[in-house]
């Protein structure tokens, strides 16, 4: 027969999972009346766990919100989804917080673990990694990512401080339609009534954050994380690139990064778009309009032209100097190269 004592802890771990628990339901969960239920809340109670009450029809018991009761009382799979989610948000960038906040939260989930689990979940920590690394993290103000978070759901405007890009700081009253993370960094896109129009800003570079009243109504069809990313690959850069590219947009669009490219629609041409793009250096765009594998034609600058012919040259010396297996290559030395 299970102890009461162990009974007791299943009640706890039922309610920490969220919620309103009714005492019928607990009752039939744990195998006992609604009389025992009634007296395990209070023992609860007695240890400092804040079980509240619930009156009605739909009544029961619940804990308060933001109740933490440590050792975590996780699931072998839990467990790896939480490890795996702070590590994996690290390095991928996602994380708004400092690294060591990341692993000292890490080494607390750890920590209260069973042994046995802590050392398998270890061992896997240490042997993997990811393909996957985003830009090194920008710590930005954890409130100011929750008010915006909750203006975001809720439709209310905010007053907000910024400073841009040049140190110029400003007021404003932002409806923030959606908040986006995107390779290290999080903007918040929405109607700003500085410039009464759809803008993106950083959310590092937001120092305070106001509630307002009243509400605003989201644009149909609007796309937060399409707004940002489209918005970064028009952002002001020293070089403007329009190429025309042979194919449809879709599937030109699904070969190019969307946060540095955009690809539009001819008028009156058929099988042709435009791709505009901009960057602060010309050298990697030959590599990337040779990798959509598409015929394409440059409209501007000229200079890219001329890196695209040298491109081609080079790629051209390659495929005639092709050293075989067993040979030499240019600088002597012989080639190693596993044939499996």
């Amino acid at each position: 027969m299970t102890r009461p004592t162990t009974r007791i802890l299943a009640l706890l771990e039922i309610l920490q999972s969220g919620g309103t628990r009714t005492v019928d339901d607990l009752a039939d969960r744990l195998g006992v009346d609604e009389r025992t239920i009634r007296r395990y809340a209070v023992h609860l109670a007695e240890l400092g766990i804040p079980v509240r009450s619930v009156r009605g029809r739909y009544g029961g018991y619940r804990l308060a919100p933001g109740f933490r009761m440590p050792p975590l009382m996780l699931t072998d799979d839990e467990a790896l989804a939480v490890l795996l989610g702070l590590v994996a948000g690290r390095r991928a960038g996602l994380l708004t917080t400092s690294v060591a906040a990341a692993e000292s939260a890490a080494a607390k989930v750890q920590r209260v673990l069973p042994e046995a689990l802590g050392r398998r979940l270890d061992a896997l920590l240490q042997a993997t990694d990811f393909t996957v690394r985003g830009r090194p993290v920008i710590e930005l103000e954890t409130t100011v990512l929750l008010w915006l978070a909750e203006a975001a759901r809720d439709r209310t405007p905010v007053a907000v401080s910024y400073t841009s890009p040049n140190g110029r700081r400003s007021e404003r009253i932002v409806h923030p339609y959606g908040i986006v993370a995107h390779s290290g960094r999080w903007y918040v896109t929405g109607a700003d009534s500085a410039s009464e129009e759809t803008r993106t800003f950083r959310l590092d570079r937001i120092t305070a954050v106001e509630p307002q009243a009243g509400t605003f109504d989201l644009p149909d069809g609007f796309d937060p994380a399409e707004r940002v990313l489209s918005g970064l690959a028009e952002a002001p850069w020293r070089h403007a690139v329009s190429v025309r590219v042979q194919g449809t947009a879709e599937q030109v669009r699904s070969r190019l990064p969307a946060d540095i490219a955009t690809v539009h629609d001819i008028p009156h041409v058929d099988g042709w778009v435009r791709v505009r793009l901009r960057a602060e250096r010309l050298d990697w765009v030959p590599t990337l309009l040779a990798g959509l594998g598409l015929p394409f034609a440059v409209e501007h600058p000229d200079a890219l032209r001329g890196l695209i012919r040298s491109l081609a040259e080079r790629l051209t010396a390659a495929a005639d100097d092709i050293v075989h297996p067993g040979e030499s290559s240019p600088d002597g030395e012989a080639l190693d190269r596993d044939l499996g």
